[in-house]
Formats: C-alpha cells, sequence, structure tokens
C-alpha cells in the first residue's frame, strides 16, 4: 500500500515557505511604502517652514547652544557693530549666524575683535549702520535640519543687496565639519592659519 503522509509533509512544509515568503514580500513593501511616504512628509514639512522663514536682527541668542565659539557672550557678538542674524519661523528661531564687519580678513578671534572695532570706529561719525567692507561670519548653528544652509543663503542675499558689503567671509574652526559645511554650501577655501580657516562666498553684484 502506497504512503501519501511523505507527500502530505512535502507539501505542507512547501505551503509554509511560501506564506513565509509572501509574508516577508509583503512586509518588505509595506516598508518600502512607508519610508516613501515619511519622505515626502519630511520634504513636505521642510519646504514649508523653510518657504515661510525669514532672516532677523537679534538682540541676543543662547551662547550656551553655540557649538563654535560659547565662550563669547552677547555683549561681545553686539558691540562695535557686530550683529546676530537668525532665522525664524512662527516665532522660533530655526538658525543662527553670529556676524563683525571689518575692513581685513582676521585670523583669529582676537584680530576679530580689534579689526571690527577699528572699522567701527572709523564709520561712527558717519554712518553706524555702514560699518566696514567685509562681512565676517565667525559662528553659526542650526536647530532644524536646512537650517544652516538656508541662514548661508539669506545672509548672502542680504550682503548683496548691501551698497557697502562687497565680500562675505568666514572666520571657522580648524575643523573637517567646518570645511565640508562651507565647500557643501559654495564657499572656496581663502586661507588655513594656525587655529583657524578663513572660507568666502563669492557676492557677485
Amino acid at each position: 500500500m502506497i504512503s501519501f503522509k511523505p507527500r502530505i509533509k512535502a507539501r505542507l512544509r512547501k505551503s509554509k515557505i511560501d506564506i513565509k515568503k509572501n509574508f516577508s514580500a509583503v512586509s518588505k513593501k509595506a516598508k518600502v511604502v512607508k519610508s516613501k511616504a515619511d519622505i515626502k512628509k519630511n520634504l513636505k514639512d521642510f519646504f514649508y517652514w523653510v518657504k515661510g522663514a525669514e532672516l532677523v536682527e537679534l538682540e541676543k541668542c543662547d551662547i550656551s547652544e553655540d557649538p563654535v565659539r560659547p565662550e563669547l557672550d552677547n555683549l561681545f557678538r553686539t558691540s562695535y557693530g557686530r550683529k546676530i542674524y537668525g532665522v525664524k519661523f512662527k516665532d522660533e528661531i530655526y538658525a543662527v549666524m553670529c556676524f563683525a564687519f571689518t575692513d581685513d580678513i582676521p585670523k583669529s578671534v582676537e584680530e576679530l575683535e580689534l579689526f571690527s572695532k577699528d572699522a567701527f570706529l572709523k564709520n561712527v561719525q558717519r554712518d553706524p549702520n555702514k560699518v566696514g567692507r567685509i562681512a565676517i561670519a565667525y559662528t553659526v548653528w542650526s536647530k532644524k535640519k536646512g537650517g544652516g544652509k538656508l541662514i548661508v543663503k539669506e545672509v548672502y542675499k542680504m550682503i548683496k543687496k548691501s551698497n557697502h558689503l562687497n565680500r562675505l567671509v568666514t572666520l571657522s574652526p580648524l575643523t573637517d565639519m567646518a570645511r565640508k559645511f562651507h565647500l557643501r554650501n559654495g564657499a572656496i577655501e581663502l586661507q588655513v592659519n594656525e587655529n583657524t580657516q578663513n572660507f568666502e562666498y563669492k557676492v557677485i553684484k
């Protein structure tokens, strides 16, 4: 008498394998669909806040958030024509960039302080709001993805419209992260100093 048990068992095993394969394929497809949906949502959210963001001058910032120069207090950041700018969206600041305005390119924070003070004192009798020819960005940080890139673009547009500023240069820390950030956003490497590096965003007027 012929036994069909081995055949039945083999078919059952095959059915279980097929079910597992189908379940795995469905799960993978569901993950891909969810991933695409998440990407679309993130892009939608990103463009939504970017479109509504604006560049504003700030009276102060939370220096503890500054990953580059937290030792510089708000008095330093707002003295002798120095300014703090932020990208604002719905009453919330998403990125911050601090500037000094000079006539020469500093290689250190000490030179930044000296050059910006000199430029301010030269212009204080004429127009204290038109200090220096070079905007020196000495620190930047982002609170939301895309904020750093956006504030660079917004500041660039502001300087391009200026009738006294003609250069946008950084005083950056000597790190690979800073180098990659500025080169990725369109700057060129100007010079490497002992403890800092300078990058320049070419302003075409």
